[in-house]
């Protein structure tokens, strides 16, 4: 570890990032070796995965806590944020296990979060150009996104980013209890709920061909809709 990625992993020595993990096992290792240059404290929530993914999150240095069975994205980040709130956790940073979140846009946010008093910082693919989801798939989460803003305290231009920064007192006040894509959502409203301070941060999405076929595909943007309109 250089002496500038040491100085980083103090000043996040109050933060942990939670990490739901569902058969990951090809690049989760990766992920965490990443992250660990700049976070100390990284918790994986296997969440009922059958190709070994929670061993290797466990060797490659991260915490991991097991459902036996796969409970949904929503039960894993809750599971993660009980989990980090044990430990003394003043903030956590929710993280995708596909690699499609750059680590450097995670530290950004939090020193954000610190240097303003927020207590959630959402990422946002759409504030800068970085990210190309496609014409059809931007369209979708775009409509995604004003469904979510008719229905929660927050106005957003991405409301279905995973990765995000939210301080301990507004991490108290979260229940999550959607399993499917709908989490996003009500993980949005929960935290407009709080009348914490929030803003968003611009960051990139890396759409590789793994990240496509694990569920960042126009099926799966769809998805997120179809949840929407029928909660």
């Amino acid at each position: 570890m250089t002496s500038e990625s040491a100085a980083a992993a103090v000043s996040a020595a109050d933060t942990w990032v939670v990490i739901p993990l569902y058969n990951e096992a090809t690049v989760i290792a990766g992920v965490i070796r990443d992250l660990l240059a700049q976070f100390p404290h990284i918790v994986c929530i296997d969440d009922g995965s059958r190709d070994g993914s929670g061993e290797i999150a466990r060797q490659a240095g991260a915490r991991v806590v097991t459902h036996p069975i796969n409970l949904g994205q929503g039960a894993a980040l809750q599971t993660g944020f009980e989990y980090a709130l044990e430990r003394g956790a003043e903030f956590v940073v929710t993280f995708d296990a596909d690699g499609q979140h750059r680590v450097e846009d995670a530290a950004a946010m939090l020193r954000r979060a610190r240097a303003e008093d927020l207590a959630i910082v959402f990422g946002s693919r759409f504030l800068d150009d970085r990210t190309n989801p496609g014409f059809l798939k931007k369209v979708v989460l775009k409509t995604a996104v004003a469904v979510t803003n008719v229905t929660t305290r927050t106005k957003l231009t991405d409301a279905h980013n995973g990765l995000r920064v939210i301080r301990a007192d507004a991490l108290r006040q979260i229940k999550l209890r959607q399993d499917r894509m709908a989490h996003g959502t009500e993980i949005v409203v929960q935290l407009g709920r709080t009348g914490l301070p929030y803003a968003e941060h611009p960051v990139e999405v890396i759409y590789s061909e793994y990240s496509k076929a694990k569920g960042q595909s126009l099926l799966n943007s769809v998805n997120i809709l179809v949840d929407l309109i029928i909660r």
